[in-house]
């Protein structure tokens, strides 16, 4: 049995990523600051995670995350129409814009622009990767097994938070 820790439900894990979709890179890790997250509570998208299962500090691994393991498929469910003059009329409605709204309960809610005429907005309650196939070039930088407190709250505890 070695003493090497790796990637497991209760560990806190940092890793540095890339993310690239549709061959253009979309997001990234800072040098200085990977991404930390508790194994095995969902979260990171199930498909990435799954694929960081047994990996070790130093291991780094290509990782294409389909959408059903990612964001999800595009819901064309997920769009309303909303009379125009329901926005605040100093709002610069424009397509792709992205909304933060609030939900029945005080809870954020994010939609974007998809559509603006005379009349009505269309909002695209979709995430903006749904329906995207997902491409990671991660590297594990830290495993270490999670404090009794983060596992209660289900996420790492770092930098004061």
């Amino acid at each position: 049995m070695s003493d090497v820790l790796r990637v497991g439900d209760g560990q806190v894990i940092s890793i540095a990523y890339r993310l690239q979709v549709d061959g253009e890179e979309i997001d990234a890790s800072q040098d200085n600051a990977p991404l930390e997250y508790l194994h095995g509570f969902g979260n990171i998208i199930p498909g990435l995670e799954r694929e960081m299962e047994g990996l070790a500090v130093g291991d780094s691994k290509h990782v294409t995350v389909s959408p059903e393991d990612g964001y999800g498929e595009r819901d064309e469910d997920a769009f309303v129409d909303v009379p125009r003059s329901e926005f605040p009329s100093n709002l610069k409605l424009e397509e792709g814009t992205a909304l933060r709204l609030e939900g029945e309960h005080g809870e954020p809610i994010f939609a974007r622009i998809d559509r603006v005429d005379a009349e009505q907005v269309r909002l695209d309650f979709n995430h903006p990767l749904a329906g995207k196939e997902l491409h990671f070039d991660v590297t594990i930088v830290g495993v270490r097994p999670a404090t009794d407190e983060e596992l209660e709250h289900g996420h790492p505890h770092t930098h004061g938070h």
